[in-house]
């Protein structure tokens, strides 16, 4: 088994087993007529704020404690097992009450946003390796500024070579706005393929109107294209990997803020 197989099934036995025993204690507790819903509570609680520690943890990145990649591990499943420990201490998917039904909302829309960035950070890398190309994020509007001069000095010479500015007019109403600035954001981040599609057809479009000395420039044009289209994939992907967390984090840090007011009010009404 590999080490990161052997990291995952020994932290989720112990989740799975601890989740088990909760769920037991749950069960016992309801039959005698006794409240479970302080421990099933305090224990949520603590499983958020070791889920918290991740942040602080990624910040100290200097500082020799526990390996990353087992933070990463305990991260992901805790955040699963949270997600079950609610529905135990709750014992329902949408609890009654305003301010438990905002409580459950928050938690929910951090539980999705979670899941969501687990599943970005494994699967955009991928693709970016596909492109076969390597860009540094904040070089990509002066990538895309270099490409788009390129793209003009090749019409402004077709122009000039043959007399004829068929291409020309074909860049101005098409080309200038897919060189303009990054392109079909949303497509590209959901792993679709609507900008080389798009450049397809317009590659057909023209092609049927020019001549073979046009041809060879609208070839080098649709080349600058294609490379633009992958520097437009690779923004969509490093924006979303880059941009998740300021959706996840203020999220988390208001989940904390309502759980802290939520065990205050529980324990002075418990008085």
């Amino acid at each position: 088994m590999n080490p990161i197989a052997m990291r995952y099934t020994l932290i989720w036995g112990a989740a799975i087993a601890g989740l088990a025993i909760l769920g037991v204690y749950t069960y016992l507790a309801d039959l005698a007529l006794q409240r479970a819903e302080f421990v099933t509570g305090y224990t949520l609680f603590a499983v958020l704020l070791v889920l918290a520690l991740f942040n602080a943890r990624k910040k100290l990145a200097m500082v020799p404690l526990v390996r990353s990649a087992y933070w990463l591990a305990i991260h992901v499943v805790g955040g699963i097992s949270a997600v079950v420990l609610f529905f135990i201490h709750t014992g329902s998917v949408w609890p009654g009450g305003g301010y438990e039904q905002a409580l459950a909302l928050v938690f929910y829309l951090v539980s999705l946003s979670g899941i969501f960035g687990y599943v970005v950070q494994r699967i955009h890398p991928k693709r970016l390796v596909q492109t076969d190309l390597e860009i540094i994020f904040e070089r990509i509007p002066a990538e895309l500024a270099e490409l788009r001069e390129k793209a003009e000095a090749e019409i402004r010479a077709c122009t000039e070579e043959t007399g004829s500015d068929t291409l020309a007019r074909h860049y101005m109403e098409t080309l200038t706005w897919y060189f303009r600035r990054p392109r079909f954001f949303v497509n590209n981040a959901l792993g679709g393929d609507a900008g080389n599609h798009w450049l397809r057809n317009q590659y057909r479009t023209v092609d049927r109107y020019l001549n073979d000395a046009e041809r060879a420039y609208l070839d080098r044009v649709d080349e600058l294209a294609r490379t633009k289209a992958k520097i437009d994939v690779h923004y969509a992907c490093q924006s979303t990997m880059k941009n998740w967390l300021l959706l996840h984090l203020p999220l988390a840090a208001a989940l904390l803020g309502l759980m802290f007011w939520h065990v205050i009010v529980v324990n002075v009404y418990a008085l």
